[in-house]
C-alpha cells in the first residue's frame, strides 16, 4: 500500500518537480519506481526479518514488529496533511494495532501451554529422542 501511494503521488512530476522536492537523487537509480528502502535509504533485505524458530522468540519479534510499524505510520501522520494519504496510513495503523493484539493472544497461549508435555521443549523438526 505505501508504494502505491508514493506511485500515485509521484507519477507524473516534471523535471522541475522532482528536482524541487529534492526526489532528483533517487529519480536517477530508480526513476519513480518504487524502491523497498528504509528511512536512512538502506535497501530491504530479508535478512531484516528475524526468525529464530523459538515460538516464544518469534512472538516477542513480531510484538516489536508490529509496535515499530505502528510508530513509523504514526509519525507519517504527523507530517501528512492530504487526506488521500492520511486515510490509508490510518488504515495500515490500525491494521498493525490488531495484528499486535493477535500475537499478543499467540504468545499469552503459547506460555500458557508451555508445561504441557513436549510442548516448547521438544522440536519434533530439528530434536531427536535419545534413550
Amino acid at each position: 500500500m505505501i508504494g502505491t501511494i508514493m506511485y500515485q503521488l509521484t507519477k507524473g512530476l516534471s523535471n522541475e518537480q522532482i528536482k524541487k522536492a529534492g526526489f532528483d537523487a533517487y529519480f536517477v537509480n530508480h526513476t519513480a519506481g518504487v524502491y523497498p528502502s528504509s528511512a536512512a535509504g538502506v535497501p530491504f533485505s530479508a535478512a531484516a526479518i528475524a526468525c529464530k524458530g523459538d515460538v516464544i522468540t518469534d512472538l516477542h519479534e513480531d510484538l516489536a514488529a508490529e509496535q515499530k510499524a505502528r510508530t513509523t505510520y504514526d509519525n507519517i501522520l504527523r507530517l501528512i496533511d492530504d487526506p488521500d494519504v492520511r486515510e490509508p496510513i490510518k488504515f495500515l495503523r490500525e491494521r498493525e494495532i490488531v495484528h499486535y493484539q493477535r500475537f499478543g493472544e499467540g504468545l499469552r497461549l503459547a506460555t500458557d501451554k508451555m508445561n504441557e508435555k513436549n510442548f516448547y521443549a521438544f522440536n519434533p523438526s530439528f530434536d531427536k529422542r535419545f534413550k
